[in-house]
């Protein structure tokens, strides 16, 4: 039997599926309590009454769906007068990055919108600020890293030590590509390669099209390099430096607010938070279906 020919790899797979269980179980309680409370102690939308609206994108971008939600209520609410997208992240999925720039792009038409970049908006995080109005970062904000990789590890060589061996039934020549038992051929290798170039044009055009300069412009700087927010400005990456206070001010002057400026943030939704939770989980768990399962697409 397996788990007496490699006890240690049994009992790490039962421990691992233990542990799984139970950050889930833990994630679904903690996020059943705050729901409730934050029902008690909020009323409304949004958490106060205010005309700033406050996005903020924090970690990495694996989803789409709670942002776009929030953008498009701020930008149908009158109250609001003026959207902050605040921005802390590496970078994340393609898929959802470009989403949040296309609703971004959406909304700048309607109302003002500004980038506040903060310690790191790389990536798949300057991909989405490249589409607000104005764009502002402290001067050692970490930014650009503009370009796409495709990445996967391979561990034929471990599974060979413990005496397992991969079985794969396919449809088609490319359904497994990037398979962890397994060395990649010459012809995927290509075929990766024209995919990470469509890719990354798609980034510099966006980038392009949001900051109103020349691609080719963009194209020289998407060599993957990051730069501090001080460089950025130079290389009219960013607009501005300045500190979130400083995006608040100038929020509030692009949108010709008279009086107290009061920012806004919305109340977090915890079921959506429970299902993301799942979904990632399931995703990781589930390695045997298709080219996605097979690598993660970042823009990083």
């Amino acid at each position: 039997m397996f788990s007496r020919r490699h006890p240690f790899l049994y009992y790490s797979i039962i421990m691992s599926s233990i542990f799984v269980v139970f950050v889930l179980g833990t994630s679904i309680i903690f996020s059943f309590s705050s729901s409730i409370l934050s029902k008690n102690l909020l009323s409304g939308k949004f958490s106060n009454k205010g005309n700033i609206g406050i996005v903020e994108i924090d970690g990495v971008i694996s989803a789409s769906k709670g942002t776009i939600k929030t953008i498009k209520e701020f930008r149908e609410d009158d109250s609001i007068k003026a959207i902050i997208v605040r921005i802390n992240s590496p970078g994340g999925g393609i898929g959802p990055s470009q989403e949040i720039y296309t609703e971004i792009m959406r909304t700048r038409g309607i109302k003002p919108v500004i980038a506040s970049l903060g310690s790191v908006a790389a990536s798949g995080g300057y991909y989405i600020a490249s589409a607000a109005d104005t764009i502002i970062a402290n001067p050692g904000t970490i930014t650009g890293s503009i370009g796409v990789i495709v990445e996967y590890a391979n561990v034929q060589e471990i599974l060979k030590k413990i005496g397992l061996a991969a079985v794969v039934i396919k449809s088609g020549e490319f359904k497994d590509i990037g398979s962890p038992v397994r060395d990649i051929t010459d012809k995927e290798k290509e075929f990766l390669q024209n995919l990470v170039n469509e890719l990354h044009m798609q980034f510099v055009k966006h980038a392009a099209a949001g900051r109103g300069m020349d691609p080719k412009i963009i194209a020289k700087l998407a060599d993957g390099r990051v730069y501090t927010g001080q460089r950025a400005v130079a290389l009219n990456l960013i607009d501005k430096l300045g500190n979130f206070e400083d995006a608040v001010e100038l929020a509030g002057s692009k949108a010709g607010i008279k009086g107290k400026l009061i920012p806004v943030y919305p109340q977090q939704d915890k079921m959506s938070f429970i299902r993301e939770l799942t979904q990632s989980l399931i995703k990781n768990i589930d390695i045997t279906s298709t080219i996605s399962d097979n690598f993660r697409y970042i823009i990083n």
